[in-house]
């Protein structure tokens, strides 16, 4: 991954996990300074047997499993599924993460994303940080298109890692793609692909080349 300060940006909890965990766990033992930004918790989508603010305590235990530190963990509280009413807000929430951040790559959901939410901000994030690297983690059950064009190799230890930071998340333990089999499956496919054991894959939507 480029440069020194990655910004990951996560329309709900769980979503830049579920793209670039592994990717994150590596980024970080490299002693690369991550910051995570997460856009809503979903609280009119928890399931009623848990606390609607649920998702806000499984975020930071899934952070600080992949070794993010707590004060790089950013939370805003925008209502799942209205993204698209909140457009100027949500690219005024980015622009400040830009100025006080200042990262070098930005991890965003694809364009092609399917889901409202994904796409506002992988659309806002591109006004807000057109200057610098962004990138685009896959998410596939949302992706009909996805461009398969730049690898992060990932090791065990961070595939493990990847695993332990979804498994705090007991509130989503219903998603079919919130299980082990199906993120280590994930993981092995991308990795056949550059002839290695694991991978993670991104859309390279801006590279900037000093």
């Amino acid at each position: 991954m480029v440069g020194e300060k990655i910004l990951l940006l996560s329309p709900h909890t769980d979503d830049g996990e579920l793209g670039c965990g592994a990717t994150i766990s590596k980024l970080i033992r490299q002693g690369k300074q991550v910051y995570y930004a997460a856009f809503s918790a979903c609280e009119q989508s928890v399931l009623p047997n848990f606390p609607k603010d649920i998702l806000i305590s499984e975020v930071k235990a899934a952070t600080a499993t992949l070794g993010i530190p707590s004060e790089n963990l950013k939370l805003f509280r925008y209502d799942v599924r209205t993204f698209n009413y909140h457009r100027q807000a949500i690219l005024d929430d980015l622009i400040k993460l830009r100025e006080t951040i200042q990262p070098d790559t930005v991890l965003i959901p694809s364009i092609n994303d399917i889901h409202q939410d994904h796409k506002t901000m992988a659309e806002e994030a591109l006004r807000a940080f057109k200057f610098v690297n962004i990138f685009s983690y896959e998410l596939p059950w949302n992706n009909l298109n996805f461009n398969t064009c730049a690898f992060e190799v990932v090791s065990e230890e961070d595939a493990q890692c990847k695993v332990n930071a979804l498994a705090q998340y007991k509130s989503q333990a219903h998603r079919p793609y919130a299980n082990e089999e199906f993120l280590r499956s994930q993981l092995r496919m991308r990795g056949v692909q550059v002839a290695q054991r694991y991978a993670e894959v991104f859309e390279v939507v801006r590279l900037v080349m000093n």
